[in-house]
């Protein structure tokens, strides 16, 4: 058992669901864990704390006065340094009757917007622990491989942080976002899909350099603070809902690393007796790969896809391998991995928008995943919580065409507003 470390009452790594694990707390151990039960899988490690310790007025009213980020719920997080406070997490949370209409289900819907982070998603909240964990183990630089929202939260960390950072982007992400990763001064690469962890480990090694993503190519582990930054979404769920835990939970899915967090989360504040339940959790995925959909179906314990089916535009959550933490988080709070397609996705995203939210494509895969499985059964009592993780600005390139053109005279421009948007002025 290790000593507490700060203001965390993190005590030591431990492989997921298996206490007999016992790890220092740091360094955090990033790469392939293999237990002796099933040395088969690279196994998820996580922290564990001393929870008779909390105080749980922590989970009180609101925050006010200066804004501390993930710092607001220390005691729960991995050690976190001052410098790369960035004022993540406290995103919006609102009820929205509108979509509960559309997806055909009378309990009460809400969003999270997690698009309102610091780099406009919710991978804000694991690069604070992430990179923090790099600064605290004198690391001289961090490096990620991502698709976009990840490298771009982890440039930013680490500009604050005051480190250099090396992202291996993928080739094919919109050049809106290929932007984003570099605005912030790291050193990004367009690297195929199918070389950038291999690249990812070579460079690792030579270079020292923290690796604050997946290492472990056969089935996504990622870094062991990763998700203990995720949990603070079900705190604020929790809170905002005046201290009781929703029904369900949506939530756009590729490796499972949030799904996991969120489900962590809940299942935290029920063990400190705040809450009697968990919601039941529902990943969300592309048809095109789907690897927790597919494991769960197939009754596997991971999944790999090795030939998409199709092509999809939610780039975020199209993921070839799955991990164990996704899975678990669907059988432990009683939920399903469902898939949709980009048609439903679409559809999904439309109604946000035309309801005052613009997400990225992916991140819309919530509430087409809650209009599915409202479809297919009534959904458990309590409110439906939609995550929605990214801003609709991350992936402007497939935004559409131009606006419709008038030559600004007024018979045009009602010609125009008439054409295309069918007013009659």
């Amino acid at each position: 058992m290790q000593t507490k470390h700060t203001n965390s009452l993190a005590l030591r790594q431990t492989a997921m669901g298996d206490p007999s694990v016992d790890l220092p707390l740091f360094p955090p151990r990033v790469g392939a864990f293999r237990r002796d039960a099933d040395p088969s899988l690279p196994w998820p490690l996580e922290l564990d704390f001393d929870y008779s310790a909390l105080d749980k007025s922590l989970f009180g009213a609101p925050r006010s006065g200066p804004s501390l980020g993930l710092g607001a719920w220390a005691p729960l997080m991995p050690p976190l340094t001052p410098q790369t406070n960035l004022g993540e997490g406290e995103t919006p949370f609102f009820e929205m009757a509108r979509l509960a209409d559309w997806a055909g289900t009378d309990r009460p819907v809400f969003v999270k917007d997690e698009g309102r982070n610091p780099t406009w998603s919710h991978k804000d909240r694991l690069n604070r622990c992430t990179v923090s964990a790099a600064q605290l183990v004198g690391a001289p630089g961090v490096i990620v491989a991502s698709s976009g929202n990840h490298g771009a939260s982890a440039s930013a960390y680490a500009a604050a942080a005051g480190l250099p950072c090396i992202v291996l982007a993928s080739s094919t992400a919109p050049l809106a976002m290929q932007r984003f990763v570099a605005a912030y001064g790291a050193a990004a690469l367009a690297v195929p899909s199918d070389r950038r962890w291999d690249l990812m480990a070579r460079l690792q090694a030579k270079t020292d350099f923290h690796p604050v993503s997946n290492l472990t190519p056969q089935a996504h582990t990622g870094h062991p603070f990763a998700i203990e930054g995720y949990k603070s979404i079900a705190y604020e769920i929790f809170r905002d809902l005046g201290g009781t835990a929703p029904g369900s939970v949506f939530v756009p899915t590729g490796y499972g690393e949030l799904l996991y967090g969120v489900w962590k989360g809940f299942a935290e504040l029920r063990a400190l007796g705040l809450t009697d339940r968990v919601p039941q959790l529902y990943s969300c995925e592309s048809t095109v790969y789907g690897p927790l959909h597919r494991a769960l179906r197939d009754d596997q314990p991971v999944a790999s896809v090795p030939s998409p089916n199709g092509s999809t535009r939610a780039l975020s959550i199209a993921t070839p391998v799955g991990g164990l933490r996704g899975r678990r988080a669907i059988l432990e709070s009683g939920g399903k991995a469902l898939a949709m397609d980009d048609e439903a996705i679409e559809a999904a995203r439309a109604k946000l928008a035309r309801s005052g939210l613009w997400v990225e494509f992916s991140a819309a895969a919530g509430l087409a995943g809650l209009r599915q499985q409202a479809a297919r059964a009534r959904l458990p009592e309590g409110a439906a919580v939609c995550l929605a993780t990214a801003s609709g600005m991350k992936d402007v390139d497939g935004a559409g065409e131009g606006l419709p053109e008038t030559d600004g005279s007024f018979e045009d421009a009602t010609r125009v507003l008439r054409e295309n948007y069918g007013l009659e002025i």
